[in-house]
């Protein structure tokens, strides 16, 4: 039997930076990635602080530590604070316009299926979808559901890389037994259904 070639996690990550966090390749980005969440977690979930107050709070200290320095460096003979040139380049602004249209399209290609196309499984996907979002989010709020994603996206990417060929064949039993189950739904009910039928009669 012909062993599963190993999908290389690293690659399907991207291959930088953020892999390389996610994998805990890089330590120390992974370590203030976890402590900086769980931080403002217990901030503004635990303590109650509002993130308002807490943006303009740092900002306020910012400007006042940046303003003093740059009144003392010039009292004293001092070199003035390093900032760097305060500016965001056109091309990072492109590049940002192009990746939200890729996104923007392909949704609107799924709502244009599911408006005008009629694709009944697609409608039943995209409401399983919203309906399993809205689930989850009765239980907790944004905050709480960001700290919980943050902590599997630290988690789950290094535990499928060390134990892939498990979880792969785990997973492929499930697969079959979802795709068995589904397949007695679709010859049970989703067959049956008019809009479904008249839209196999057109094709």
């Amino acid at each position: 039997m012909v062993e599963p070639r190993r999908i290389s996690v690293h690659h399907a990550l991207g291959g930088g930076p953020v892999a390389d966090v996610l994998l805990w390749k890089k330590w120390y980005g992974s370590v203030i990635m976890l402590i900086a969440s769980t931080a403002l977690w217990i901030l503004f979930e635990r303590a109650g602080y509002n993130l308002l107050s807490f943006v303009s709070n740092v900002l306020l200290l910012l400007v006042v530590i940046l303003f003093l320095w740059a009144r003392s460096a010039l009292i004293l003979n001092r070199p003035l604070p390093p900032l760097p040139d305060l500016e965001v380049s056109e091309e990072s602004i492109l590049k940002v316009v192009n990746e939200s249209r890729v996104w923007i399209n392909h949704v609107l290609s799924i709502a244009r299926d599911i408006a005008i196309g009629g694709d009944f499984k697609r409608f039943l996907q995209v409401a399983f979808g919203f309906w399993l979002i809205s689930y989850i989010g009765s239980f907790c709020n944004f905050l709480t559901l960001f700290y919980a994603v943050v902590l599997l996206s630290l988690s789950v990417p290094l535990v499928y890389d060390k134990f892939q060929d498990r979880i792969d064949e785990k997973l492929h039993i499930a697969y079959k037994a979802i795709q068995i189950q589904y397949k007695k739904i679709d010859d049970i009910v989703l067959r049956k259904l008019p809009m479904l039928n008249k839209g196999k009669k057109t094709q």
